[in-house]
């Protein structure tokens, strides 16, 4: 009598999915995380990986269908929904995307990350205050992000608190000495509010760190 051949168990696969994906190989990993639920249909976490590698090919659409799968097995997962905001973000869906951040947020509040992404999705849809609320939130989660200060900066000049968008400003130099673009930033707040010294001397700050393009703009206001 033969032998039995021993096929791959769902572990397997979701095991050779993961080494393909860590190599860089996504379109391989997606195809054993395919087996792994084609072998288990209620696998929620080979299809919330199936979805990072999708997203990680660009194919936010496949992502999406894929993180709602892993959701419709298991909705008690904040990764999962920040997964999915993340692929309706790239697909301009920001309102979709503010909801399921907004999810994950209700699952995890220590959720840093979207708060963050919370906010750079209602800047897109021109919600300045709603945006400055989300990244002020994820500043005091974790205040080591210099792009959060950057970007709440951003929103408060455009609403014209100049002197605020400074404040912001400094604190992202403050962590990361040679962010070119939070001087540039910074100079033209500071050139808002008629600091002229001080607004100049960040837009040649962000020039000698190779912000050409942004500086050359505001040159005749130096003089």
């Amino acid at each position: 009598m033969q032998s039995a051949a021993i096929g791959q168990s769902t572990v397997d696969h979701e095991m050779d999915g993961l080494n393909k994906f860590i190599a860089g190989d996504y379109k391989g990993a997606i195809q054993d995380y395919t087996l792994a639920v084609k072998k288990n249909p209620k696998d929620a976490q080979s299809y919330y990986n199936m979805g990072l590698a999708k997203y990680r090919l660009e194919d936010y659409t496949g992502s999406i269908v894929a993180y709602t799968s892993a959701i419709e097995l298991n909705s008690n997962d904040g990764f999962v929904y920040s997964g999915r905001g993340f692929a309706k973000f790239e697909l301009g869906d920001y309102e979709g995307a503010i909801a399921d951040y907004s999810a994950a947020i209700k699952i995890d509040p220590k959720d840093a990350i979207s708060y963050y992404n919370r906010g750079a999705a209602k800047g897109n849809l021109g919600d300045c205050p709603g945006e400055i609320a989300d990244y002020t939130q994820a500043i005091e989660l974790n205040p080591r992000v210099s792009i959060a200060y950057f970007n709440r900066g951003l929103a408060k000049f455009t609403m014209g608190d100049y002197a605020g968008a400074v404040s912001d400003y400094t604190l992202a130099i403050q962590l990361d000495a040679k962010y070119a673009r939070a001087y540039l930033n910074r100079g033209k707040s500071h050139l808002q509010l008629g600091n002229k010294e001080s607004g100049c001397a960040d837009l040649e700050k962000a020039e000698k760190l190779g912000l050409v393009d942004g500086y050359d703009s505001f040159k005749s206001q130096c003089k």
